[in-house]
């Protein structure tokens, strides 16, 4: 009778977790799959394909030299946008932290960007914006060309992408209420000022998030593709070209769809490569409150 219960109480496990299980499947395995193997391939769109092997890999290290200025502008682009976005983001949650009247209200207006920034309208809106000719320019009475000059184009839609800082907020806003308030008391009986609080009790307690928030911003970033596709189309002058746009051109408007899947897979092992770094460089500045220390 136990072991009837035991394997019904399994099955029904399983039953809960099917819709998952199939959706990771169908959008997550199986294109991951297919990627691979179209990666090793000549496939063009609504066309035949034969078998390569590691030609599209060797073409991108020796023939591509756009790839590695795609590169270069991606680097730049993470470097810019995930410290901005987070010095925001915990800026934000310590001001919200703080007991003020109606202090619900702005919670919910800063984290709205994170839920409409992402969208083809709000890059469409973002264009307008900072054109020659457009609100900003008036509102700060200059005539800068944001989206034709080169110097300005990277920071205009990396804009975009640090004003989304809304989900990075509610986490380190979350951690800030799991702050011992008695830590905050011995440091104010001992006399230790704002900053010093800040950095010997507020940040190593709260660092796990960080690290949670460095990772997922750094994904983000390198995955981005809506801004720069909307708002400059890689350009001008390829200067905002990012890796992801770069993947989409190949794949869908020049149809070499073998030569973007390889291309798809070199990202997969940078980002790989960038998590794994973060990873390594924690155990220096992340503070885990049961190993009793760094």
């Amino acid at each position: 009778m136990k072991r009837t219960r035991r394997t019904l109480g399994e099955a029904e496990g399983y039953l809960y977790i099917l819709p998952w299980m199939i959706g990771f499947l169908m959008f997550q395995l199986i294109p991951l799959v297919n990627s691979f193997r179209y990666s090793l391939t000549n496939i063009k769109l609504g066309g035949e394909y034969r078998f390569i092997g590691l030609e599209n890999y060797i073409r991108m290290f020796t023939a591509d030299t756009d790839l590695f200025h795609s590169m270069w502008v991606t680097i730049k682009y993470i470097v810019m946008v995930v410290p901005a976005k987070l010095i925001f983001a915990l800026i934000v949650a310590l001001i919200l932290s703080m007991k003020i009247k109606g202090i619900r209200v702005f919670r919910t207006m800063y984290y709205l960007p994170s839920i409409l920034g992402g969208s083809v309208a709000i890059s469409a809106l973002w264009r307008v914006m900072f054109m020659k000719t457009g609100i900003i320019n008036h509102l700060l009475g200059t005539e800068v060309n944001w989206l034709g000059d080169p110097k300005y184009a990277l920071f205009t839609i990396g804009l975009i992408d640090i004003w989304q800082f809304g989900s990075s907020m509610v986490l380190f806003f979350a951690a800030l209420k799991q702050v011992p308030r008695d830590l905050y008391e011995a440091a104010q009986i001992d006399g230790a000022g704002k900053v010093r609080v800040f950095f010997k009790i507020t940040f190593p307690m709260i660092s796990p998030v960080m690290l949670f928030n460095i990772v997922m911003q750094t994904i983000n970033a390198l995955q981005n593709y809506t801004s720069a596709y909307v708002v400059t189309g890689g350009g001008p002058l390829k200067s905002t070209n990012i890796m992801a746009l770069k993947i989409y051109q190949d794949a869908f408007v020049k149809s070499d769809l073998g030569y973007a899947s390889a291309q798809s897979w070199l990202l997969f092992v940078c980002l790989l490569g960038l998590s794994g770094l973060i990873f390594l460089t924690s155990k220096y500045w992340v503070f885990y409150g049961d190993e009793g220390g760094r």
